[in-house]
């Protein structure tokens, strides 16, 4: 019996997962912040960049490369990426629209602005459009009560929202869907 040991292949739709020679050297200066055993400390931002390259969502063997990456078990990976709610599990729309249902955002029409952006959409929460643009979902704080109601859609925060704003904020992005995200709002360039 050979004592070499075959490596996982970690795939996506068929694809193999890794992440580039430069977002890959920009994990690595993450998880340099930490002392050595405590790689688990860059797990946030290095699923927040993982989920941006492979897709939008992270599928098993997506966490599974993390965790090999950060020398840990598959299953913390899987546990905090399941209880955060800004980690995504499966495919959604290329906008993550994320309405505040909290008490402050509740009090200052924010159940207006969840009802709105369903009409715009023509979807119901956790949905997302035929297009393939818009996902919808109702979260809990967004920690920025003193501006409520307020949204976030992918890295962006909207304050102080009427129906009025979702209209403007919604055609906007329609008419930018095609347009490449602009570095600056990478998940991958905030952390630096």
């Amino acid at each position: 019996m050979s004592s070499h040991t075959a490596h996982k292949q970690y795939e996506k739709e068929g694809k193999p997962i890794a992440f580039s020679p430069e977002i890959l050297e920009k994990v690595k200066q993450i998880i340099k912040r930490y002392p050595e055993g405590r790689q688990n400390s860059a797990l946030l931002p290095v699923l927040h960049i993982a989920q941006e390259e492979f897709g939008g969502y992270l599928s098993v063997d997506v966490m599974d490369y993390v965790a090999s990456l950060l020398h840990i078990k598959p299953i913390e990976v899987y546990e905090v990426s399941t209880f955060y709610t800004q980690y995504y599990p499966e495919k959604r729309g290329k906008y993550m629209i994320e309405v505040c249902h909290t008490g402050p955002c509740a009090i200052c029409g924010g159940e207006h602005i969840s009802k709105r952006l369903q009409e715009k959409l023509g979807v119901k929460l956790n949905q997302t459009t035929a297009d393939g643009l818009f996902t919808i979902k109702e979260v809990e704080c967004l920690g920025a009560c003193g501006f409520a109601p307020v949204m976030q859609i992918n890295t962006e925060f909207y304050e102080k929202l009427t129906p009025e704003k979702i209209d403007t904020i919604i055609d906007d992005l329609k008419q930018r869907a095609s347009e490449p995200q602009p570095q600056q709002q990478k998940w991958v360039e905030r952390f630096f």
